[in-house]
């Protein structure tokens, strides 16, 4: 590689690291804005879940489009179109006046940063075809990527106690002027001539399946599970569903084979993608609230506590590759998540503490964050390497698209259960009120909104005896949350070392060997 195209190459890195960034922030430093948008745009609870779940459905939705779109146009233009797009859905964001304008802006936002997400490996794969500086790049763009996700929460609260929330979303129109130039100049165009049309069949059904999912998830409470409204809208997601499978199955290029599942070692990786997706990550979409309202930290504060749960996934993945290389990564991922596991348990201890803290919450959130540190960067080798080589970017999009997916539908899925936990307390607590007073107040108490939840209890005068029932729910329903949490990764690490079987004997064909064959 000549001095010129190293500098060429270097520059696309650049792009490519700051994309990366600008991606997982708009992930990570929402949760920590999510309290103050809830005042200062009366959003109520569920629009504030729709908030983050705007941004990671609508990615899910043009995961495998833009693949294929950047594979047959482009992955500069495809590249440069999301850079432009992500910025001025930022700057939509962040003029917005209220709620609904920002859920909106949010899902156009989502949709670009899909694209460019995509189009990422694609330029590092083609900018750096082997050897040492191809492993060096892809080692940078993860460090980076990494530092969006886990310094985000305290990014999001320094910028609202410094500035104003606008600015968590303003700021990307700037940095999306940066980004665009070095790709611009550092970026080189690549194609596959080989690339197919469109899969619109699996792309719409796949897509209508996980927002219906997630809109009765959110929405069943108020419509009531079993109206013919909710059942309409869970029947369409099923047959949503059904379509998908048909229409991938017919395809004879789906951007879902679903013959790489008979490879184990690819499906047991890929529960550790749903597994990671299932407690940590939409966790962290609440656990602001928690140190806000359940602890009465401010944004700064907060944010720093949340480190302690994002920092060992930026130290420990090294240790988790290498963990992979010796012991195989069918124990390596299984035993990651049930670390994660293990880290809420305690948490859940920790915030049932009589003198709750960030030290009571602190080892479990530190173990917690080893435990993804431990499974993230196996899972990514393990899916890609798990089959052939011209199927490894399909099998890139299937793991990508199943953590979004997860993703969506378990910060719905968690929001749902802390309500219902608050929910659970406020009955004891609060014989006098009927339903439909007590679920309002649980919404609120959810939401973060301890001292407005506190006036409407049924005796204002007593705000200390309020103050403390609504204390007690909201610790209750985070309880209830964390042992959902705990359990539920449990049982899909267990699920995911059945998956992976036993270690092939030595001189065994490789899984994608056998695949091939």
């Amino acid at each position: 590689m000549t001095h010129a195209s190293t500098g060429r190459s270097t520059i696309a890195l650049a792009a490519v690291s700051l994309s990366a960034l600008m991606f997982g922030l708009e992930i990570s430093s929402i949760p920590a804005i999510l309290p103050t948008l809830e005042q200062v745009l009366h959003a109520d609870f569920k629009q504030l879940q729709w908030i983050m779940n705007a941004y990671t459905i609508a990615c899910t939705t043009v995961l495998m489009a833009t693949g294929t779109l950047a594979d047959r146009y482009g992955r500069k233009l495809i590249f440069m179109i999301g850079i432009v797009a992500f910025g001025i859905t930022s700057l939509i964001c962040g003029l917005a006046q209220d709620a609904a304008v920002l859920i909106a802006g949010r899902f156009l936002q989502g949709m670009s940063g899909g694209a460019m997400l995509i189009c990422q490996v694609a330029i590092l794969s083609h900018q750096f075809p082997a050897g040492r500086q191809r492993g060096t790049a892809f080692g940078w763009w993860g460090i980076i990527f990494g530092i969006g996700l886990g310094f985000g929460p305290i990014i999001g609260g320094a910028i609202v106690a410094v500035s104003n929330w606008q600015w968590v979303f303003l700021v990307h129109g700037v940095l999306a002027l940066v980004t665009l130039a070095l790709a611009m100049a550092g970026v080189g165009e690549s194609k596959d001539p080989k690339a197919e049309r469109l899969d619109v069949a699996g792309i719409a059904t796949l897509s209508v399946a996980v927002f219906c999912l997630a809109y009765f998830i959110t929405q069943g409470p108020d419509l009531g599970f079993a109206s013919p409204s909710a059942l309409a809208i869970i029947g369409l997601a099923a047959a949503s569903l059904v379509a998908f499978v048909v229409a991938e199955t017919l395809n004879p290029r789906p951007m879902f084979d679903f013959s790489v599942f008979r490879i184990r070692s690819f499906s047991g990786a890929l529960i550790g993608s749903v597994g990671m997706n299932f407690s940590f990550w939409p966790f962290m979409i609440y656990l602001p609230i928690y140190f806000q309202a359940g602890l009465g930290y401010d944004s700064v504060a907060a944010g720093l506590a949340l480190l302690a749960y994002t920092l060992p996934t930026l130290v420990v993945p090294p240790l988790g590759e290498r963990l992979a290389l010796r012991y195989r990564p069918g124990l390596t991922i299984p035993a990651g998540l049930f670390t994660i596991g293990l880290g809420f348990i305690l948490m859940w201890f920790g915030s049932a503490a009589d003198q709750a803290s960030w030290l009571t919450m602190l080892p479990g959130c530190l173990l917690s964050g080893v435990g993804l540190g431990l499974t993230n960067t196996p899972v990514t080798n393990t899916t890609t390497a798990s089959v052939p080589g011209e199927r490894a970017g399909m099998a890139s999009g299937i793991d990508m698209s199943a953590r979004m997916i997860s993703l969506a539908v378990n910060i719905a899925l968690m929001g749902f259960i802390l309500v219902e936990g608050v929910l659970s307390h406020l009955r004891g607590a609060l014989p006098s009120l009927d339903a439909a007073q007590l679920r309002p107040l649980a919404e609120r108490i959810a939401a973060g909104s301890v001292t407005a939840a506190t006036q409407a209890a049924p005796d204002p005068s007593s705000l200390g005896t309020s103050a403390t029932i609504v204390h007690q729910a909201l610790v209750h329903g985070f309880g209830w949350v964390l042992l959902f949490g705990g359990i539920g990764i449990w049982l899909l690490a267990a699920l995911s070392f059945i998956a992976f079987g036993p270690a092939a004997p030595a001189g065994a064909p490789t899984p994608s060997q056998r695949a091939s064959s």
